[in-house]
């Protein structure tokens, strides 16, 4: 996946495009203040969370829509979650039709956002924007209001430059739970899919090659979640009378899971496949640079090290259930559970990674031990169709944006509603842009945002939807 040789940048001297560039420059920093305005609105959509900010954000990013003054309707929609007549989180919905046989563009993001973790490992508050250098900080910052910010700064610039009576179609549809699974997000696509059919989705919820060189991602990997837990024994039993002799919980565990992986770290799950594909040039120094692996630990795996970020599954235990330091005693661990993360390669059906790894711990499972897989959750993989006529477009306003041509991207993480929208519109192009890079640090603290990205980003989509109107079906 290497730049493309033919998103060199052009159109520097049209007067429309001059008269985008200046005005998004010029409205930049009432774009940033209202992103301020969400950062601070703690919308975490996780449950024993307050669900009235989500319900805030919410309203306040319909008011961002309805004060551009180019839509026809502005609604917060709420759909059920799926297989449950509960409610998910409240989502902005703003249409705008197409007039002159224009095409209509979906603009894509979401508004809720991580749990803020630990506060004492924020340098600046979680929740009010803090600008340093050339970041601006705090939870949601990056991922993703700025994305909603970038939608709401490029619909700006077009009506400023061309009025209220163009043609593109717009509809802007903010999520409300994509932090959360996107639990309801099959139902609301049910419920709304005549407002959500475009001939492009933009969907900003991803990130640049770096701060200088923008990025378009062209693949995912999909994702599979469960639950696992080990049983040896019916009750706890005293270690040193017993032990030795009686295998516990935790020593299961750890030699079950360990089957997961071979020496160099890279997944030993027969079934679960690997795509091949070229990658860039992207070596071990960057890699400690952009994550903070930690001096004298080395990296896992083999292979081109983008390869086995974007093209290799890869399997994280992310939490487990056993006695606390605290309350630990002597004594045999009757069961542990802990939760299983699997990224599956992009070509890959996440159901079937989910019976492989099945199938690979029944049969590793040591000593006779009992083992149950449940809470499992699966999230399709994504490759987009580069040749669609659309992403050209999109490519074209980033080179012309940013002043270099666009990387195609592989990204490690999941999008699992991608493949929703892949399924309902399968003749839409699908345009993963974003507003991050390396050094965000979406999810983790000090999240932030690059001030420079997120102005050649909202650029690019101002771009973007000027030369979309231009254009007729």
């Amino acid at each position: 996946m290497n730049a493309s040789n033919h998103t060199i940048p052009q159109n520097l001297h049209d007067p429309i495009e001059l008269s985008l560039r200046e005005t998004v420059q010029n409205q930049l920093p009432r774009t940033l203040a209202d992103l301020g305005d969400l950062v601070r609105i703690p919308s975490v959509a996780w449950d024993g969370f307050d669900h009235d900010f989500v319900r805030q954000s919410a309203e306040a990013i319909a008011e961002l829509a309805r004060d551009t003054g180019v839509f026809d309707e502005v609604v917060i929609s709420q759909a059920p979650l799926e297989g449950s007549t509960e409610l998910g989180q409240p989502a902005i919905l703003a249409t705008r039709k197409a007039r002159a046989g224009a095409p209509t563009v979906v603009l894509y993001a979401h508004h809720d956002v991580q749990p803020p973790g630990d506060d004492a490992e924020w340098n600046t508050p979680v929740y009010e924007p803090t600008v340093v250098g050339d970041r601006l900080y705090g939870r949601g910052s990056a991922d993703d209001k700025a994305g909603v910010m970038s939608h709401i700064g490029a619909i700006r610039a077009l009506r400023e430059v061309a009025g209220t009576d163009f043609n593109l179609g717009i509809t802007l549809f903010i999520e409300g739970e994509e932090e959360f699974g996107s639990r309801s997000f099959a139902n609301f696509l049910a419920q709304h899919r005549s407002e959500l059919a475009g001939d492009a989705i933009v969907v900003a919820d991803s990130a640049n090659w770096d701060t200088e060189t923008p990025a378009l991602t062209v693949s995912l990997r999909g994702n599979v979640t469960f639950r696992l837990t080990v049983r040896t024994l019916d009750h706890a039993s005293h270690s040193g009378m017993f032990g030795g002799a009686v295998p516990d919980a935790m020593l299961a565990t750890f030699r079950l899971l360990n089957t997961l992986w071979d020496a160099e770290g890279s997944v030993a799950v027969p079934g679960l496949i690997v795509r091949e594909a070229e990658t860039p040039a992207y070596d071990e120094a960057q890699l400690r640079l952009e994550t903070g692996l930690t001096e004298g630990v080395s990296p896992i795996g083999n292979g081109s090290i983008l390869g086995r970020i974007w093209d290799k599954p890869a399997i994280t235990v992310t939490g487990i259930d056993a006695p606390s330091m605290k309350n630990a005693s002597n004594t045999l661990i009757p069961a542990v559970t802990v939760r299983v993360s699997v990224r599956i390669a992009p070509c890959q059906d996440p159901q079937q990674a989910l019976e492989a790894i099945t199938a690979h711990l029944e049969a590793h499972t040591p000593f006779g031990a009992q083992i149950s897989i449940d809470d499992a959750d699966t999230g399709s993989p994504f490759l987009v169709d580069t040749s669609h006529p659309i992403v050209t477009t999109a490519k074209q306003a980033m080179a012309d944006a940013w002043e270099v041509a666009p990387v195609e991207l592989g990204i490690g993480g999941s999008i699992p509603f991608v493949a929703d929208l892949v399924r309902e519109f399968p003749e839409a192009a699908i345009l993963i842009t974003g507003v991050e890079d390396p050094h965000s640090r979406a999810h983790s603290p000090n999240e932030s945002l690059h001030l420079g990205v997120f102005h050649r980003a909202t650029l690019t989509e101002a771009l973007l939807l000027a030369r979309l109107n231009g254009q007729t079906k």
